[in-house]
């Protein structure tokens, strides 16, 4: 077989496991955000993480207007999909969820379901797993791939990323392995690893540094005190701790009386609303929800 058939193959197989993510796509934690927001019959809804468009069409079939963001130019045609049958009640922006505070106009609700989907990994060609043999890319969208980004690092920089990203225990000879081999191909950084427990976190790390993931959180919610109206809610579906600090930390600060502590002190802007882990019964139908945490906060002034 020749190279330019193999390569054929290679991406319509891979175009074909896409389309089969999209159909297994299950939204985690969807009724508990459901039931967090109550009526959203003819509000206005920033969905920061379309993805598969499970959340967006949920919140389209309950009479919602929503607002679609997603820095993945793979989602288009599902984005395209959902406008042909929702039509303006539905507008789709191919740029980061960072992106949220270039909108003009306030909304009722915030959605971010964080973290790498579960059609990025089952891609074969988007190298977000060791499962498949494939480039190592890792992109959500444009920019450095993870084999540019090895490339450009040295190896304190890598090691830093693998310990603070990944937790791994032996990060330093694990990234001096990696800058002195500079893998190409998930398989060949997945052999690099020694110890098979360090696999997951190593891509784990590298993939949030490609993406910038943690920084991309940070100024999402950065914008959203801003862009809600009072009453408004703001829902957050983490899925390691990492990303679950951000939120807390951000919650807490919002949901803390303003003032000198000595003083009787201004009310918070927000209020902490209740908390939902996955069910029995969810985690029967995707196991990959089990480390989902939803949070969520409401507006009480401006």
């Amino acid at each position: 077989m020749s190279k330019i058939t193999f390569k054929f193959y290679y991406l319509y197989f891979s175009k074909i496991t896409f389309i089969i993510a999209l159909m297994k796509h299950i939204p985690v934690l969807l009724e508990s955000v459901l039931k967090t927001l109550g009526d959203i019959n003819g509000k206005t809804i920033i969905d920061g993480t379309f993805g598969a468009g499970g959340y967006t069409r949920a919140l389209l079939e309950r009479g919602a207007n929503v607002i679609a963001f997603d820095r993945d130019s793979s989602v288009i045609p599902v984005a395209e999909s959902v406008s042909a049958e929702f039509g303006d009640k539905f507008q789709f922006i191919n740029s980061p969820f960072s992106e949220i505070n270039k909108l003009s106009k306030s909304v009722d609700v915030i959605i971010f379901d964080f973290g790498v989907s579960s059609m990025q990994i089952d891609t074969p060609n988007r190298g977000f797993s060791w499962r498949f043999d494939a480039p190592l890319d890792m992109r959500m969208g444009d920019g450095e791939s993870a084999t540019d980004l090895i490339a450009d690092l040295s190896v304190s920089e890598i090691a830093k990323i693998l310990s603070d990203y990944g937790d791994v225990k032996k990060a330093g000879p694990i990234a001096r392995a990696i800058k002195e081999a500079l893998p190409q191909t998930t398989f060949q950084l997945r052999d690099l690893i020694y110890n098979p427990k360090d696999v997951a976190p190593v891509f784990q790390a590298l993939r949030i540094a490609v993406n910038d993931e943690l920084g991309q959180i940070s100024a999402a919610l950065n914008a959203v005190p801003d862009l809600l109206n009072v009453n408004g809610i703001c829902a957050c579906v983490t899925f390691h701790s990492l990303e679950d600090r951000i939120v807390k930390s951000k919650f807490r600060e919002w949901t803390t009386p303003i003032g000198d502590p000595r003083f009787p002190a201004a009310p918070a802007p927000f209020e902490m609303l209740k908390t939902y882990r996955p069910s029995e019964s969810e985690l029967e139908l995707n196991p990959r929800a089990r480390s989902a945490h939803l949070r969520a906060v409401k507006k009480i002034k401006m």
